[in-house]
């Protein structure tokens, strides 16, 4: 887990993106997306998309530490609720690449890779019990929503309106 010293300056950061950018709530297209650690958490995060190689990832698997970043947001999201985990993990720059390039098999056994080896970190689930949580109404129902939320975000910025 992030030192909370790393936690209160991305915090500030945040903030401080939130200030610049003159972001007010009524533009939002959900509320939890007004919270600068769920609208778009991996701006301040350097993430080299080149230097990915998925390839090895589908052959050697993936070391855990390269999604740090992405676990601990997550870990943020989901003390506010399932639904703001679910936006975090569909914003994830790598996430998205791999959707957008790979098939559509090879891209969600890659999501599910991530997704139980969150479970294992921060719920000490296995692997079976992690897939139990994955397949559930509480996890399918918010996973659903995060990303019809984000489709409507996504068409709002095409339009010209910034959310």
């Amino acid at each position: 887990m992030a030192s909370p010293d790393k936690q209160q300056k991305r915090a500030q950061r945040a903030k401080a993106k939130q200030n610049r950018l003159g972001k007010s709530n009524a533009n939002f297209v959900h509320p939890v997306l007004a919270n600068p650690q769920i609208n778009e958490p991996f701006d301040d995060v350097e993430i080299d998309l080149s230097a990915f190689d998925f390839k090895d990832i589908e052959e050697n698997g993936f070391d855990p530490a390269l999604f740090d970043d992405l676990f601990q947001a997550m870990k943020v999201g989901e003390g506010i609720s399932l639904l703001a985990m679910c936006l975090v993990f569909l914003q994830y720059p790598v996430l998205e690449l791999v959707v957008a390039e790979e098939a559509e098999d090879a891209a969600t056994d890659f999501m599910m890779g991530l997704l139980i080896t969150y479970r294992g970190i921060f719920h000490d689930e296995d692997e079976d019990k992690a897939v139990i949580w994955i397949s559930g109404d509480p996890f399918q129902n918010a996973y659903n929503e995060a990303s019809m939320i984000l489709q409507k975000k996504n068409a709002r910025r095409v339009s010209g309106v910034r959310v």
